[in-house]
């Protein structure tokens, strides 16, 4: 027999691991059920799912929890409380199940928070909320004192976000409104006054049919107010510290809860400071219109702020009120960190 002579042909040569190019094509997952993220918790999304088919009554009775984790297609994507996701895996909502989020729907709105205002901040934006429509200051009168300084920053956040701010003060059995009303009223801002106990009527009925999320430090009675709206919330309550006069955080996360009479309210954690480094003069400007067209006479870098001003000229030919110019330069001044004092 003879012997058979080998060449090049005869040698399989494997491809190399780098060889087959990736697809930039992703499945659309047109199979996805939509969710609704209602808590987050160290990269697990508790979302709600409705049922596609019945009544809204049959769907909101038959609705249910859905723990999802983040699909490696998102990415870096941040998935906070408020978005409305798109869901495929294991969604029937069985203990020890868990779906994947493949989509984040586009956003309505945003609430941001930057972690600091000091000089050596990272001016990164913290997201806080999304799709919310209205943005509840919860502030209390007394016990502890009302802070003018935190409200005007919150306030500049909801401008930002364009999302429409409402004034709640509780605990006004311990000190009368007037003052701290009259300070935002220049600015229209809608205010309801509660107490511990009292009727939750008029509140209940700017919440209807809203995604409310309510903002506030720590100890104004924040948790105290959503257990009374929402019975079965059970979030937990403490009482202020009479020293410092300063809550302790009992909300430690964001947390959705649908409310009875319809809509939603998200609870945040009590904050003691909220950053606005990301947020530009020509957007708290923009809450002005009627001190906006004032600015064009302005020296070029202008704060608005010191002398040189044009809006001072503007407000004396009648065009606007000074109390708007006053409420402005308020809230300028909150967004570059002045002190956060106590109202007197």
């Amino acid at each position: 027999m003879k012997k058979r002579q080998y060449d090049e042909d005869d040698v399989r040569v494997r491809p190399g691991k780098g060889s087959r190019p990736r697809t930039r094509i992703r499945p659309a997952h047109d199979d996805a059920v939509e969710g609704f993220v209602v808590a987050v918790d160290r990269g697990r999304y508790t979302t709600l799912v409705h049922p596609e088919k019945g009544s809204a009554a049959r769907r909101r009775q038959e609705a249910r929890l859905v723990v999802a984790m983040k699909a490696r297609e998102l990415g870096r994507k941040g998935i906070v409380v408020g978005d409305r996701v798109a869901l495929v895996g294991d969604v029937s909502g069985r203990p020890d199940t868990l779906a994947r989020v493949v989509r984040v729907e586009p956003r309505t709105s945003m609430l941001r928070r930057s972690a600091d205002d000091t000089d050596d901040t990272d001016g990164i934006e913290r997201p806080v909320v999304a799709n919310a429509d209205q943005l509840v200051i919860v502030t209390a009168l007394a016990d502890p004192p009302p802070r003018p300084r935190m409200i005007d920053r919150i306030l500049v956040a909801a401008f930002d976000a364009d999302i429409d701010p409402l004034l709640c003060l509780t605990k006004s059995d311990l000190a009368p409104p007037d003052a701290l009303v009259a300070l935002y009223e220049p600015l229209g801002v809608p205010h309801v006054v509660v107490h511990k106990g009292g009727a939750l009527d008029e509140l209940r009925d700017h919440l209807r049919g809203h995604v409310s999320v309510l903002v506030g430090h720590s100890g104004v009675g924040k948790s105290t107010l959503v257990n009374a709206l929402v019975p079965d919330a059970n979030r937990a309550v403490s009482q202020v510290n009479a020293v410092t006069g300063r809550g302790r955080h009992t909300s430690t996360s964001a947390v959705a809860l649908e409310l009875p009479e319809g809509g939603w309210i998200i609870d945040t954690p009590g904050v003691r400071s909220f950053g606005l480094a990301h947020v530009s003069v020509e957007t708290v400007l923009a809450g002005f219109p009627d001190l906006v067209e004032g600015t064009v006479h302005c020296p070029k870098g202008c704060t608005h702020l010191g002398e040189g001003c044009a809006l001072d000229a503007w407000v004396a030919d009648g065009h606007a009120g000074p109390a708007r110019l006053e409420s402005l330069r308020r809230l300028l001044s909150s967004r570059e960190g002045a002190p956060d004092e106590p109202a007197t």
